[in-house]
Formats: structure tokens, C-alpha cells, sequence
């Protein structure tokens, strides 16, 4: 057993990114941790980890070290959960990752719902402004926008979701409402940085037209939520999810423009890692998630036609 609590403990290191948080978890100092560390690559005859004053990366052993040592783990806790007899019961911890502005507003609420389902499961939620690493954090599902980050793992489709351009009605009023893709040269857009409008450009289809824009703007942000402030402070044009947005549209804060262009989707996915076995807390948490945004899927009732 001695190698399962390696690859427990290896996987307590990546979740926190650091030895000192792995060393709290423990209950041991960061020293204990970085000895028995020294002791595991020793006895695998490989260096697992960089390891800096301020931070920590997987080397390519430990990368497969990591995958294949949660799968392991995965499996070994299913077999007991089947001896014992009590795999109808999804139970333990469950940590789910997730972007702050989504998962405050869709999958907080969420998740308390399925606490009260599921009572045994212990759930621990991890927001982000900043893409996550399922595999280095040691979650056990993540919410995710747009293209798969990772052929190693697994997608659900949550949801449909479009990006709108769209601007307050004093901004329109004041600049007018562009007519063409072209026109949005003239305008001031609100760009939120490490997206693909950090570099001014937008791309928009209308059927088998598309248009490649440059776009300029004064304000920019790495943070939706102060873009979107912006924006009904009639700032500029932006680009939001419509899960972001829709509530400003129906109120009349917020304006749809150039309706007939369309920017490439950021649908949202549940991810999990690729596993034979997959846990069912794990399932639990895909059904219970699928029911509650059937609705903003198409074909089911949802999709582009759903109110968030």
C-alpha cells in the first residue's frame, strides 16, 4: 500500500501547486513534505517536479506519473466502494472548478441543490479568473468554455452558448449603431484581455459570409464583470456570453447589434479526466448538471432559444 500513499501524496502536492499547502493538508512541515518528495524520486529514479522558491511544475515523468496515478487511485476507490456495497450511494469529496463569473452566478446555486440530493458527497467548489488545469489541480470535474484544452479528457455538453455584440442605448444613441461588420472600425470597444479581442481583432459570420474586423478601444480588462459595468455605463461596444448578458437584453440596458453576424460559440462543457471507471459521485454530479441545463441545449427544448 505503501505505493498508493505515494500517489496520494503526489496528488495532494499538484492540488495545492505548492509544498507548504500540501504540508497544511498533512498536517507535517514543508520540509517533511519536500524530504519524502526526494524519497519518492528516489525510489523511482526520476525527478517528478521543477521545483523553485515561489513555484512548482510537472517534468514529463511527472505529468504521466500524475495522470496515470489518479486514474489508479480512481479505480482502487471504486473496487471498495463496490465490496462495500455501497456504490449506490455517491459519497466523498467532489471538487469541482469552474470561472468566477459563471459559476457565482449558475453553478454555486447549483451545487447547493445537489448537496441536499446528495448529502454524503462533500463538495468543494474552485473559481478562477484564469483557465484551469484539471490534471494539476486534482479536480475531479471542471466547467469549461469553448474548444476541449486537453485530449485526455472527457466533455459533457452543459450548454449552448452564443457570444452577442451588443451595446447600452446611450452609446447608441450618442454613436449610432453600426450597420456592416466595417463600421465597427469607428467605434469604441470594450476588450477583455487575454481573449482573442486583446489583439483588436474580431471575427463575425453571417452564413457563408465572414468578416475579419480591427477594432480599436480606450478601456480594456481581464475581469467580465468591470467590461460589462462599462458597457451599461454606455462606455463602447463588447462581446459577451449571452449567459452573461441575456438579463441587460430583456430589460432593454443592453442592445443586440449587427443581429444577423454571429462570433464563433463558446459552448460550455462539463470536463472530467478520461477514466474506465469514472466515480459516481462523478456521474451524480453529470446527470444532476445535464437535467438542470437541458434547457439551454439544442434540440432539447433550448439551445440559442433559452432565457438564462
Amino acid at each position: 500500500m505503501d505505493n498508493f500513499s505515494d500517489l496520494a501524496f503526489f496528488l495532494c502536492i499538484n492540488r495545492h501547486g505548492s509544498l507548504a499547502g500540501a504540508a497544511q493538508e498533512l498536517g507535517v512541515t514543508p520540509p517533511a513534505v519536500s524530504k519524502r518528495l526526494a524519497a519518492l524520486e528516489a525510489r523511482l529514479g526520476v525527478r517528478l517536479l521543477h521545483r523553485t522558491t515561489r513555484r512548482i511544475s510537472l517534468t514529463a515523468e511527472g505529468e504521466s506519473y500524475l495522470v496515470e496515478g489518479a486514474r489508479i487511485l480512481a479505480e482502487m476507490e471504486a473496487l471498495e466502494r463496490t465490496i462495500a456495497g455501497s456504490s449506490s450511494t455517491p459519497h466523498g469529496l467532489l471538487k469541482i472548478g469552474a470561472t468566477l463569473g459563471f459559476g457565482r452566478r449558475h453553478i454555486a446555486p447549483a451545487l447547493s441543490a445537489f448537496s441536499r440530493q446528495y448529502p454524503k458527497v462533500e463538495v468543494q467548489l474552485y473559481l478562477s479568473d484564469r483557465p484551469l488545469n484539471l490534471v494539476e489541480l486534482g479536480l475531479d470535474a471542471m466547467v469549461h468554455f469553448g474548444e476541449m484544452p486537453d485530449v485526455r479528457l472527457t466533455a459533457r455538453l452543459l450548454a449552448n452558448n452564443r457570444r452577442v455584440l451588443c451595446a447600452a442605448p446611450s452609446y447608441l444613441e450618442a454613436m449610432g449603431a453600426p450597420s456592416s461588420p466595417r463600421e465597427l472600425a469607428r467605434h469604441n470597444c470594450i476588450f477583455i484581455r487575454e481573449a482573442d479581442e486583446t489583439f483588436g481583432t474580431w471575427h463575425l459570420r453571417n452564413g457563408a459570409q465572414q468578416e475579419t474586423v480591427k477594432v480599436r478601444g480606450t478601456m480594456s480588462t481581464n475581469d467580465g464583470e468591470s467590461a460589462l459595468a462599462w458597457a451599461l455605463d454606455g462606455q463602447g461596444l463588447i462581446v459577451r456570453s449571452e449567459w452573461d448578458v441575456a438579463a441587460h437584453l430583456r430589460s432593454g440596458a443592453l442592445r443586440r447589434v449587427l443581429v444577423p453576424w454571429q462570433f464563433a460559440p463558446a459552448d460550455i462543457y462539463l470536463v472530467f479526466p478520461t477514466r474506465t471507471h469514472r466515480p459516481d459521485k462523478v456521474r451524480a454530479l453529470a446527470d444532476f448538471l445535464l437535467d438542470r441545463f437541458a434547457g439551454h441545449r439544442a434540440g432539447a427544448g433550448g439551445g440559442s432559444d433559452g432565457h438564462w
